[in-house]
């Protein structure tokens, strides 16, 4: 049970509503660790984009169902499928939510959607002025802060056990044995991942990320080439520019084999885009370049292990970065 305000809390059956990409899903791993602790006998249903399955399926620890959500009006994620949200909420209200948590951000325009879902209490972030679902359950949408805290702000204030602002992302022998098929020459440590795409900021140069990935060769590290199967002309102009002397598993790595790569590089340089948070995620070393994004929103929270290059105008900024990274000392314990 939790108090919250003058109501106690004690739902049997939960839905968080958070439907982004990967990044967006791992930072949201400390608020979903503080619910399943606040509730451990809940049963907590993760509603999110459909690609989401495959993350919900390695958080089980901390959601026991995921549900597709076919589109909203005003979520620019996807196109809504209105006959395919008929359904959704018919089978949402069929569960007997106790509790609809809207984790998705500032609550625009999500707030609608937690509060159509059918459970008796909805718990939401909420802008100024905006109608507000639950007056006991609402908390002001943090405008400051990075994405980890500002969603911490909601279990904090229900009550929830503080769990700590760390990232994870679960690997198993499956995961491993994945990525040892698509690279089996790799070693750990000998090898750089080089991600020069993004999917929603503007990304730095391909020209650029292979600028980095040559400078990275000298030292003897072989270049993996990572992205989706929509980044592989991106990779494939970084791999011509290496004259083909790099691996480029674009569209080609599952999550868990990706996770699995990054963590055993000695060195990811990327976008800032899903797959710093992976590294972040695995604890492994980073340089992240960030072009239009705001940094202290969505840059990993430990600046010694990853390290941000801001509109860099050169290879040379990220590249210094990459080696302090390299020397065995750099990475604080």
């Amino acid at each position: 049970m939790v108090s919250s305000g003058r109501t106690p809390l004690r739902p049997r059956r939960i839905a968080i509503v958070r439907a982004l990409m990967l990044g967006d899903l791992l930072c949201a791993v400390p608020a979903l660790r503080a619910f399943r602790r606040g509730f451990p006998e809940a049963e907590i249903t993760l509603v999110g984009l459909a690609w989401a399955d495959e993350f919900a399926a390695r958080f089980r620890h901390l959601v026991d169902d995921f549900v597709a959500l076919p589109g909203f009006p005003g979520l620019p994620e996807t196109r809504p499928d209105f006959e395919g949200l008929a359904t959704f909420f018919a089978s949402m209200h069929e569960r007997g939510l106790d509790l609809a948590v809207q984790l998705h951000g500032s609550g625009r325009v999500t707030n609608r959607l937690a509060a159509m879902l059918g459970a008796p209490r909805v718990a939401a972030f909420v802008e100024p002025g905006a109608e507000v679902p639950d007056p006991e359950l609402s908390v002001s949408w943090p405008e400051t802060g990075h994405e980890v805290h500002r969603l911490l702000a909601l279990p904090r204030a229900l009550g929830l056990p503080e769990t700590g602002c760390e990232l994870e992302l679960p690997l198993s022998s499956a995961d491993r044995a994945d990525a040892a098929a698509l690279a089996p020459e790799l070693e750990p440590g000998r090898y750089a991942v080089i991600h020069p795409g993004a999917r929603s900021a503007t990304p730095w140069r391909a020209e650029r990320f292979a600028a980095v990935a040559a400078r990275l060769a000298e030292r003897d590290l072989r270049i993996v080439l990572t992205g989706s199967a929509g980044e592989a002309e991106t990779t494939g102009a970084v791999a011509a520019a290496l004259d083909g002397h790099a691996l480029d598993l674009a569209g080609r790595t599952s999550l868990g084999a990706l996770g699995t790569l990054v963590a055993g590089a000695a060195v990811t340089v990327t976008n800032d885009t899903g797959i710093s948070h992976v590294a972040a995620a695995v604890r492994a070393p980073s340089v992240v370049v960030v072009t239009t994004s705001d940094p202290d929103r969505w840059a990993p929270l430990d600046r010694d292990r990853h390290r941000v290059c801001v509109r860099p105008h050169s290879a040379d900024p990220v590249v210094r970065e990459a080696e302090k990274l390299l020397r065995p000392s750099a990475i604080a314990a």
